[in-house]
């Protein structure tokens, strides 16, 4: 090839970085991808500074045969340093399942984490506050980090909260060193907080997110052992949009789900309450009442939801578009008359193992709402997928 004034030869090989680069973008095909750094050294380096994410062999922030494969790889600083030093435009790193990376080995991040977005240190059981405390300082611009099954304490959680005040998305579940103090040290210091798992920690109430940020909407607290006081603080934003506080650990009575009716849980569109033994018709009747945009919501297992309850649901969840009732011992027919003559806009009602419930009403339920999908599967797993 020729150049325009045909005096010397050119190829691909004079194209500038620029245009490098946006051909490399615009390859779809992953082993093309790999095979564009096999070209020569420049074009490796084109393809290392083009990299957004990395995740290892040992990793299993998505499960796959490779990482199964791998569990005890003795993944270390070194490794860690040499990858950062190549890939140096990262902005999402999962370092889960590297059991034997220590504090030391985070010092890397102080070089190469200025534009990390997303951090993943699910079940690193070797880094303590001091490690995240220094990753917190080497990423200010993280929106979003995980920490499943970590040793991280409340003084590491405030001192992450304090450097890293973008934060969107935190992932503390199986924290069991997390307690009320360190969730209101982050709800307070990031104000732009919109989705927290506290899933397992049985240490914590929900009363630290009182006074929190107006943005945050997704709150996952299963298994947890929320008070009253502490499901007013969860919901005391305003912007609660998903509220998971499942499972038998629960244990709240009476009036423990009321603050949900009085007008802070308005924004409520997804809510579950799987597990929830000792839920009872005051508690679902204001629910029902003051949360007019429910879209979802489970009440499987929800055993002490009687007849009022039911009627309360169909004259009141007019918004209500999948609603879950496996295994509830007290939907009889009455209820489920309920349920047919209102949630107009009912599309899917996930029910089996309701004992009181005879062959006979349900065909009638199909009869008159034959676009109601009723489907017998427990589906355990609603509402997005943060942190998976």
């Amino acid at each position: 090839m020729e150049g325009p004034s045909g005096d010397r030869p050119t190829s691909i090989m004079h194209l500038p970085d620029d245009c490098l680069f946006f051909i490399f973008h615009w390859l779809d095909c992953f082993s093309d991808r790999e095979s564009f750094g096999l070209t020569c050294r420049r074009w490796l380096q084109i393809q290392n500074l083009s990299r957004r994410s990395l995740q290892f062999a040992c990793s299993f922030t998505h499960l796959s045969l490779s990482s199964l494969s791998h569990p005890n790889f003795n993944f270390n600083s070194f490794h860690l340093l040499r990858l950062l030093s190549r890939f140096r435009n990262l902005q999402t790193l999962s370092l889960a399942g590297c059991i034997y990376l220590t504090d030391s080995g985070l010092t890397t991040l102080q070089y190469c984490g200025s534009n990390l977005q997303s951090i993943y240190f699910d079940c690193c059981f070797s880094i303590t506050d001091d490690g995240f405390s220094l990753a917190a300082a080497a990423c200010p611009s993280l929106a979003v980090v995980s920490l499943c099954q970590c040793k991280i304490t409340d003084v590491g959680l405030a001192n992450l909260a304090k450097a890293c005040s973008g934060l969107k998305q935190v992932n503390l579940s199986y924290c069991r060193y997390i307690s009320d103090h360190g969730l209101r040290a982050l709800s307070h210091g990031c104000r732009q907080l919109q989705a927290v798992r506290i899933s397992f920690c049985s240490s914590v109430t929900g009363v630290g997110f009182r006074g929190g940020s107006s943005t945050l909407a997704y709150v996952e607290a299963e298994s947890c052992n929320p008070e009253p006081q502490g499901i007013e603080g969860i919901v005391s934003g305003g912007g609660i949009e998903y509220l998971d506080v499942s499972c038998r650990s629960w244990h709240v009575c009476g009036d423990g789900l009321a603050a949900l009716g009085t007008g802070l849980g308005s924004s409520l569109k997804i809510l579950n309450l799987r597990l929830c033994r000792t839920v009872g018709d005051e508690s679902i009747s204001a629910i029902a009442k003051g949360c007019p945009l429910l879209q979802e919501w489970n009440l499987a297992l929800c055993h002490e939801v009687r007849i009022s309850g039911w009627i309360s649901i169909g004259m009141n969840c007019n918004n209500l578009e999948k609603l879950h009732v496996n295994g509830c011992r007290n939907l009889c027919n009455n209820g489920l008359l309920a349920l047919r003559n209102g949630c107009r806009r009912l599309s899917i009602l996930y029910m089996s193992r309701c004992a009181k419930i005879t062959s006979a009403a349900l065909e009638l339920f199909k009869c008159y709402r034959g676009n109601v999908y009723i489907i017998e599967a427990e589906n355990m797993c609603i509402g997005p997928k943060l942190f998976r």
